[in-house]
């Protein structure tokens, strides 16, 4: 064989290798970083999705709780990790409101993240102690509309998505209504049992059991939907508020930078996680809402999502504690 056939049979072979090299991914274990402890929603979607892409990745999917200051740990680890692949945040708009409700954070969501894929979405439900004399949101504005000052709300913590819808539905209908923060859900949601606050926005598996014995009463989803575990709940908009439609989304992000053929293998594979037969299964019966959207939908929201909570955030002069 002449030299010159040997060269190029060479550099096809090269290319060969190459193009294969580039396809390897993912060729080590993969950590999934959670900035809360473990047990809340974003643990909990983390723990479902990784055994899931495990399976479809070939590689161990490792979560990794690095909870404290709102997320920004966790955040800003993942955003100033190698941009290969196997370092991503799961997060929920908290990554998003952090851009404004601290003076200071050690990046920027826009800029230092590639939005990969939503997995799940989850409705906030405004609900009420069942000694609130109101059957309808028309009938807890007329309240509060009689007696400024008078009503009250929990939620999770000054600035968390609890508080912030809270502030949004207070803004949309021009009302004055006195936040209440806790230490976290599970005490925000003790004091709205226990009828030390009037009303929260809080997720389905937190109220259901509570609905049903009757403690509390539901007046309206923040989704842009009704939810299959309660039909009978109407929509903010069908109650006649307008600018309230809050999920609790739970989307995995990689540092900027990220080579896009990587991004695209793992989108293909949380979509096919989300709509799985038994994982979808098991999101619907949390009352939550698989997703699995491409890339350029999940920044597409997360843009909206850091203008609208900016706005929040300014008008109502929420605060970190």
């Amino acid at each position: 064989m002449k030299p010159f056939t040997l060269s190029i049979l060479a550099l096809t072979l090269l290319a060969g290798t190459g193009a294969a090299l580039a396809q390897a991914y993912p060729a080590k274990p993969i950590r999934l970083v959670v900035g809360f402890p473990p047990g809340g929603g974003v643990d909990i979607n983390a723990r479902l999705l990784a055994p899931k892409l495990n399976e479809y990745l070939g590689q161990q999917m490792i979560v990794d709780n690095r909870p404290g200051a709102g997320t920004n740990i966790a955040n800003e680890h993942v955003a100033k990790s190698a941009p290969d692949g196997y370092t991503l945040l799961i997060n929920t708009a908290a990554v998003a409101i952090n851009m404004s409700l601290y003076k200071k954070v050690p990046y920027d969501t826009l800029r230092d993240f590639a939005p990969i894929s939503i997995f799940s979405m989850s409705p906030n439900i405004l609900v009420v102690h069942a000694s609130v004399p109101v059957k309808s949101v028309k009938d807890l504005l007329a309240l509060a509309r009689r007696k400024p000052g008078a009503l009250n709300f929990s939620s999770a913590g000054s600035g968390t998505t609890q508080h912030l819808t809270g502030e949004l539905f207070k803004l949309r209908t021009g009302t004055d209504i006195v936040h209440v923060p806790y230490k976290g859900s599970a005490p925000s949601m003790t004091a709205l049992i226990s009828g030390e606050v009037d009303f929260s926005f809080a997720n389905i598996p937190a109220i259901f059991n509570h609905v049903k014995s009757g403690r509390l009463r539901p007046l309206a989803n923040a989704g842009p939907k009704r939810s299959e575990l309660m039909p009978g709940v109407p929509t903010m908009k069908e109650s006649g508020v307008n600018g309230v439609e809050v999920v609790v989304w739970y989307g995995v992000l990689a540092p900027a930078s990220t080579p896009r053929e990587t991004i695209a293998t793992l989108a293909g594979a949380i979509r096919k996680a989300a709509q799985s037969p038994d994982i979808r299964q098991r999101l619907v019966d949390q009352g939550a809402e698989p997703v699995g959207n491409t890339p350029e939908e999940f920044s597409k929201l997360l843009r909206e999502e850091v203008t609208r909570w900016a706005e929040v955030v300014k008008v109502s002069g929420a605060k970190v504690d």
